[in-house]
């Protein structure tokens, strides 16, 4: 205790209360030594939400913690906060003490009563077992039986007395009227003054939107220090409550230049060499453009690498997407039973998208996957509202992203059309590579046809082209246009034919021409031989004549001088 002349609390203490998310967005925990309130109708989670405050602080803390309980037994609470996981009994033993201080029904109420002797046992437990914190759980039960208001405000005010002068971070819990939750001016009924005592003020509530349980918390004030003022979703799961942080992202994120495949070749090349990882990739098309046959490309590429896949599909059994892919030769059942690809099937409404959300985490820490799949996200539309699921997939990419996991989603939308390209959740604007698909439908004939809308940090293929499953796996025409439209289907086979035709008009053609030549080339060349063996003769044949001739002109000069020798002798 301190002393209670001069009792000193910093204003910028923190009682973190372990709950994930709530310590986030209050900047550290509960005023440290100061008082708490926390309101909300039935089932909203008051009660759990002060008790894993105590639990954490007991177990991870080393905070023992008191726990006053004016509505229900403390052999209830514990036994239903069992089904958390939390081991109570072992911390009743040291480190947290249940006080039942309801009132039975039976008992007959003579004058007026108050807190004072709870109060005095309380203190002498807290130096006892060194308690740090506190809970006062539905005192509004307790206040009620005194049935009036002046005493109701005093008997608050000597408990707010009570706790500034120990040294224990405590939480008050108050119901608040469905019926008045939307004026926070009658929040508490007779004793609304509570909210401006206390340093702190958490309003929790439970609501219905599209038949999707829905429960939310706000901070409403907190003194000496900032806090995110808006309200978010918790969720109530299986070991205990988390509330959802929407507070700046941390966008310093280590990022790669690897590729990885897309699992169709012909994509890879539209992509330079496929996907970033680490990167966020959306797929968005209507029913059966094959949408959740890209995801499986994906799935079957990463685990061919020897890495692990994360599977989540919407309203879709696992077993019927392995059995369907392996139409186009994408064979998934290797790797299911090889323990790399992780596949879980959910209902769209059977949780909240929070609820979804955190399963999802739990499963990403289950296995450690380098990829994960969603198919389709745009599920999460019909879980309690646009709003919540669109934050939801923003702090999923993001949650994604800063573990270096390459995300791959699906968006369903539910008309063609080119002005639906964009999606309602708005995952496109921060989706790193957008690839959209759709029907084209041309001489009675309707054909897929994939586009690739954006792809940051990478120079991609503007083309629309035909994306064709076959039973030898998927692939991507080539790109045939006529009068500006791009050909498929029967459209541009005929092109094709009529190309190949050409082609091979064009080659006989050319094959012709070129026997042509080539005869005229031994035409030629015979003529040359011919030529080159007349001249050959001719050349004999003059040289011959020169030796003849030769021949002659000696035999001539030999006559002459035998003339010349007969003559000088008669001369």
């Amino acid at each position: 205790m301190s002393d209670p002349a001069h009792p000193f609390v910093d204003p910028q203490a923190k009682a973190p209360t372990g709950i994930e998310g709530f310590d986030e967005i209050t900047r550290g925990g509960l005023p440290r030594n100061r008082t708490s309130l926390v309101m909300g109708g039935p089932g909203t989670g008051k009660t759990v939400f002060a008790l894993q405050f105590l639990v954490n602080g007991a177990r991870d803390y080393d905070e023992p913690g008191i726990f006053v309980t004016f509505e229900e037994t403390s052999q209830r609470i514990v036994a239903n906060a069992a089904g958390f996981g939390w081991d109570l009994p072992d911390l009743q033993e040291q480190k947290l003490f249940f006080l039942d201080a309801q009132l039975l029904p039976d008992v007959v109420y003579s004058g007026a009563f108050d807190l004072q002797g709870l109060l005095v046992a309380l203190e002498a437990k807290i130096v006892e077992m060194g308690a740090k914190r506190i809970v006062f759980d539905s005192i509004d039960v307790l206040l009620n039986l005194l049935a009036d208001p002046k005493l109701e405000r005093h008997e608050v005010y000597r408990l707010h007395h009570w706790l500034t002068q120990c040294n224990v971070t405590s939480i008050i819990t108050a119901k608040l009227d469905e019926a008045t939750q939307a004026g926070f001016n009658d929040l508490l009924r007779g004793y609304s003054f509570m909210q401006y005592m206390v340093d702190c003020l958490v309003h929790v509530n439970h609501r219905i939107e599209n038949r999707v349980s829905l429960r939310n918390l706000r901070v409403m004030k907190y003194r000496g220090s900032d806090f995110a003022e808006n309200e978010v979703s918790l969720v109530i799961g299986a070991t205990g409550m988390k509330v959802a942080n929407l507070g700046e992202a941390n966008y310093d994120y280590r990022v790669s230049n690897e590729r990885v495949s897309t699992g169709v070749e012909r994509l890879d090349q539209m992509l330079s060499g496929g996907y970033y990882r680490g990167s966020s990739v959306l797929i968005t098309g209507v029913p059966g453009t094959a949408k959740s046959t890209l995801s499986g490309a994906l799935a079957a590429a990463t685990c061919a690498l020897g890495e692990a896949v994360l599977y989540v599909s919407f309203d879709e059994a696992a077993n019927e997407i392995v059995r369907n892919l392996t139409s186009v030769n994408i064979q998934l059942k290797p790797y299911r039973d090889n323990g790399l690809l992780h596949m879980y099937s959910m209902r769209s409404e059977a949780r909240s998208a929070e609820e979804q959300l955190l399963y999802i985490r739990g499963l990403i820490d289950r296995h450690q996957p380098t990829c994960v799949i969603i198919d389709p996200i745009s599920a999460m539309m019909k879980s309690g509202g646009e709003l919540e699921a669109r934050q939801v997939a923003q702090r999923l990419l993001h949650s994604t992203k800063a573990q270096g996991i390459t995300l791959l989603t699906t968006s369903l939308l539910e008309t063609t059309g080119d002005e639906i390209e964009a999606t309602d959740m708005q995952v496109s604007t921060l989706a790193d590579t957008w690839i959209h698909l759709s029907y084209v439908e041309m001489s009675g004939e309707r054909n897929r046809a994939l586009s690739i809308i954006k792809s940051r940090g990478t120079g991609h293929s503007n083309q629309v082209r035909e994306l064709l499953l076959t039973d030898d796996g998927v692939t991507l025409a080539d790109a045939y246009t006529a009068g500006g439209e791009v050909l498929m289907g029967t459209l541009r086979w005929e092109k094709e034919q009529r190309a190949n035709q050409l082609h091979d008009e064009q080659r006989r053609e050319v094959e012709r021409r070129r026997r042509q030549l080539r005869a005229a080339e031994n035409e030629l060349k015979a003529r040359i031989a011919a030529l080159e063996a007349e001249l050959t003769k001719h050349s004999e044949d003059l040289v011959d004549l020169n030796r003849i001739e030769a021949a002659q002109e000696k035999q001539w000069q030999q006559m002459i001088d035998e003339l010349k020798r007969l003559r000088g002798v008669e001369e």
